[in-house]
């Protein structure tokens, strides 16, 4: 399962630190080298494999919070 989420801070070589949900993890942004701080990337299983819009993100993020709402 690959996950979006928003680069909060580089960190030394490709390394950087990402928010969701409040949650902060290091991961990987080797194959994805060009994101920014404020972008959201893809992750799966700590390293980040793409880029994605804001809107994107959102609607990806909403749809994971109804689908763990209804397994409740």
């Amino acid at each position: 399962l690959a996950l979006p989420v928003r680069v909060v801070e580089r960190l030394d070589g490709d390394e950087a630190l990402v928010d969701l949900a409040g949650v902060k993890k290091p991961v990987s942004l080797a194959l994805v080298p060009d994101a920014a701080v404020g972008d959201y990337v893809i992750v799966h299983v700590g390293h980040a494999i793409g880029r994605l819009d804001r809107a994107e993100a959102e609607r990806t993020l909403a749809l994971f919070g109804e689908l763990a709402g209804s397994r409740a």
